[in-house]
């Protein structure tokens, strides 16, 4: 099985968006969103590829918080056929060498209270969990900083 990581394009927004949908179903980000997100001049958009299949991609922003740059992790993706083997691990990973690479001190993300799986993705990845955030997705839909 080879893996790699490449930049995402805007010629990869279909398939993303059905990545997306896959993941996040009713709480999927648009496709004028994700449009948005790949094209902002602060983004990081990475695509993992599986024998030459998109697996999986993240997108984070590069944000201004005083003179401090910081990363925002906005979404990790990974389709379900390719779950459980480390796909987002290295995104993450990939995702953050560049922000640090481009000058970002600290990084930050939001996930789902009820999504166990990535809330263990992040703690072991370093991330501690900040705060939470009330109907943060939709009503009843919590999250955490």
């Amino acid at each position: 099985m080879s893996t790699s990581v490449r930049q995402a394009t805007a010629n990869d927004l279909e398939t993303l968006l059905n990545i997306e949908r896959e993941c996040f179903t009713a709480e999927a980000f648009t496709k004028k969103q994700m449009s948005y997100l790949l094209k902002s001049p602060n983004s990081v958009g990475l695509v993992a590829k599986v024998n030459n299949e998109v697996a999986g991609f993240t997108i984070g922003l590069i944000e201004s918080q005083g003179k401090t740059k910081v990363g925002h992790v906005y979404t990790i993706d990974v389709a379900v056929k390719h779950r459980r083997i480390g796909i987002g691990l290295k995104l993450l990973s990939e995702l953050e060498r560049i922000f640090v690479e481009k000058g970002v001190k600290t990084c930050y993300l939001e996930v789902r209270v009820d999504n166990r799986a990535a809330r263990e993705l992040y703690r072991k990845h370093g991330y501690v969990e900040l705060e939470p955030l009330e109907n943060f997705y939709s009503i009843g839909a919590h999250g955490i900083r």
